[in-house]
């Protein structure tokens, strides 16, 4: 790995590093900077976070350096840890002392003790983040590199520093964090350190759930999820913190009629929709639209495997699912559960014939979720027979086509009925009741039949004319 380019140079010539020498210098502290802005920088990968460690008090370097650079800058500090923070217009720079950790077997929270800058590299997770380049003036640019860190970059390896059983077992959450890097780079875990995983995967129950679904966020929004997810099942991991997801896996065979294996199936949805959006939540809609499969599986003599009602099943199975995973149980497991309850409505509009009506019903339920349903539906046409994958993929652009022109004409996206429950009293001369929820819903209907506009003197007439029928709604 060439580590004297221009590129290099050029990114450790910005002002805020000659900030960071003086500091260094001024305090007499031999400092570098370390993990995984170093990984970055060499891997020409964006990076506006500074990680800075000093053979000293990394607090008071953080306040020489803010002292530097004035009233743009801000400082913050943790005293039980021993690190500081500063942040200077879109960059944050992290401070801390050299230091040596010990682990109590019960939690991942370490006994800190100064140490030498060796002790301090031992304790680092991978060989990728275990190298650093000095910042002092006489050895400017020196690189540290005592675990072959810089080679793994090259060959795309990730690796322990150290004895990988005791790395894991001391902060388990560092599988994850592997497994993470594996699928955000691109590289291959080594054969020891994956082993490893597998021994250790049951310390990952000392782990809090946030801080497992925070790593698991960021295999979800890297370039191809499917990497993370197909290592996170491999080493076992996956079944002790999402079982629901390896329930999906295998392939049942009886009367010489397979079904396809709805894990495979899932991770292709998943990286399909990865390349044409990052938004979060929709990448865990794809994650979890077939969830709701593994309970509703049947054989059937004639029709062979069903899932009939997964998508109610996977729907009902999101908030236990956001509650024991610490998910925000907020607007955002409500769009979960439309675009799952909603996933098999717009593939099934792409088989069949088309209609005016159906367009609007998807349109009402699907409401300012349609574009984002959509593509969860587009990416989830994983076929082998590429006349099928087509043939949908043509009926999905006629369906589009049909949402635009239906929405212009009708505005059905999150309407509401143009005649409101009090005009509806004050016309009828009707208390408040189920009566006139009941007429409020006809105008919604009549709406989305095509029976009626979408406009008030239009809803207006058609009251009338159902109030005047021989059997009005009781």
């Amino acid at each position: 790995m060439e580590t004297d380019t221009p590129y290099i140079t050029h990114k450790l010539s910005a002002p805020v590093f000659g900030v960071l020498t003086a500091a260094a210098d001024a305090l007499q502290y031999e400092s570098y900077v370390i993990g995984g802005f170093v990984r970055d920088l060499i891997l020409r990968r964006p990076s506006k976070d500074i990680d800075v460690v000093c053979v000293g008090n990394g607090i008071n370097l953080a306040q020489e350096v803010k002292a530097r650079l004035g009233k743009e800058a801000y400082f913050s500090f943790f005293k039980n840890y021993g690190t500081a923070q500063v942040k200077y217009l879109d960059t944050e720079i992290e401070f801390v002392g050299a230091r040596k950790e010990f682990y109590a077997r019960t939690s991942r929270k370490p006994i800190v003790e100064d140490g030498t800058l060796q002790e301090d590299m031992d304790r680092r997770d991978f060989t990728i983040n275990a190298i650093a380049i000095c910042i002092n003036r006489e050895r400017f640019g020196t690189w540290i590199d005592p675990f072959g860190g810089l080679k793994d970059l090259d060959e795309c390896r990730i690796r322990t520093p150290l004895n990988p059983d005791i790395t894991f077992s001391d902060d388990p959450l560092r599988m994850l964090r592997a497994i993470r890097f594996a699928s955000q780079l691109g590289f291959f875990i080594e054969a020891e350190t994956f082993e490893a995983i597998e021994r250790n995967k049951h310390r990952i129950e000392i782990i809090s759930k946030e801080r497992i679904v925070d790593e698991l966020n960021k295999i979800v929004l890297s370039p191809r999820p499917s990497v993370g997810f197909e290592l996170l099942e491999q080493t076992g991991l996956l079944e002790i913190i999402f079982p629901e997801l390896t329930a999906l896996k295998g392939v049942e065979t009886r009367e010489g009629i397979g079904h396809k294996d709805n894990f495979s199936h899932t991770l292709t949805v998943l990286d399909n929709l990865s390349r044409t959006t990052d938004k979060l939540w929709l990448r865990w809609a794809a994650l979890l639209h077939d969830i709701g499969k593994p309970r509703t599986k049947r054989f059937d003599n004639k029709l062979g495997w069903t899932f009939h009602g997964h998508e109610y099943k996977g729907m009902k199975m999101l908030e236990a699912i956001f509650r024991r995973m610490k998910f925000p149980v907020n607007d955002k497991l409500k769009y979960m559960e439309k675009l799952v309850v909603l996933h098999m409505r717009p593939i099934v509009l792409a088989d069949d014939e088309v209609t005016d009506s159906a367009i609007r019903r998807l349109l009402f339920d699907a409401g300012s979720d349609i574009d984002d349903l959509m593509l969860l539906c587009e990416a989830d046409i994983t076929s082998k027979n590429p006349e099928k994958v087509k043939r949908f993929l043509h009926n999905f652009r006629l369906v589009r086509s049909k949402l635009k022109e239906i929405e212009e004409k009708d505005r059905i996206r999150n309407f509401q009925p143009p005649i409101n429950g009090q005009q509806i009293m004050e016309m009828f001369h009707l208390p408040a009741g189920p009566l006139v929820g009941e007429l409020k819903s006809a105008v919604k209907e009549a709406i989305l039949d095509g029976k009626i506009p979408n406009e008030y003197e239009a809803a207006r007439a058609y009251l009338v004319r159902l109030a005047a029928a021989p059997q009005p709604l009781s």
